[in-house]
């Protein structure tokens, strides 16, 4: 900081060296670019070019409020008609899709996996892999051991089926033993008669409640004194 001050100082004897040291600073280009014309263009030329900028500029910037206006009245538009951001997202991405589909470079591609696909299908070495494969399925298939798996598998499937059908003719004629045996009748007989008397006296009692003889229905004595 001393340094500086005395450099400032305009009684220093080093004051020669800061005049010296300030024409090394570097001239602003942009602002001496403004002054003066670029090469090649007169200064009507520059003039035009500039009053032309400023014009697209000021469109520009109507463009965006214009803009901004129509996105507003689309969001309005879009609450009223009830529609989320959501459903403007899967617009878009279907849209968005749409354009893929029918760009040239998707259509290329696809033109090309397809002739990529061809190629492979239809060279020596994929047609032998196939072959190969084909073979073995058929040794396989003709094969002892699959055959015997398949009719080990077939019978087993058949005994299940058996064996549920029988425990099923089981079940239905033990029920029906039990239901035609002497203790099964006798437990019919037995609630049968139970029911029997139960609405016997159900109706004896409803009976005896209407009945003129009952002791509801005596007319009541008169015994005031005279």
């Amino acid at each position: 900081m001393e340094s500086a001050s005395q450099d400032i100082n305009l009684n220093s004897p080093n004051k020669g060296l800061l005049s010296d040291a300030m024409t090394d600073v570097p001239v602003d280009s942009a602002a001496a670019a403004r002054t003066s014309a670029p090469e090649g263009l007169t200064l009507a030329e520059e003039e035009e070019l500039r009053s032309e900028l400023a014009k697209v500029e000021e469109e520009i910037g109507t463009l965006r409020q214009v803009l901004a206006a129509k996105e507003r009245h689309c969001g309005e538009l879009k609450r009223k008609l009830g529609l989320t951001p959501l459903d403007g997202l899967k617009q878009n991405l279907s849209k968005s899709w749409h354009d893929v589909q029918v760009s040239n470079a998707y259509v290329k591609t696809s033109e090309k996996l397809g002739e990529w696909n061809d190629k492979v299908t239809q060279s020596d070495l994929y047609l032998s892999a196939s072959s190969t494969l084909e073979d073995w399925n058929e040794k396989l298939t003709q094969s002892e051991a699959y055959k015997k798996t398949q009719e080990t598998l077939s019978q087993a499937g058949q005994k299940t089926s058996a064996a549920l059908s029988n425990v099923g003719s089981v079940i239905s004629r033990k029920l029906g033993d039990m239901r035609n045996s002497a203790t099964f009748k006798s437990f019919e007989d037995r609630v049968g008669t139970i029911k029997s008397r139960v609405v016997g006296s159900r109706e004896n009692s409803t009976e005896g409640l209407h009945s003129p003889s009952g002791t509801g229905d005596k007319p009541p004595q008169d015994n005031a004194p005279f």
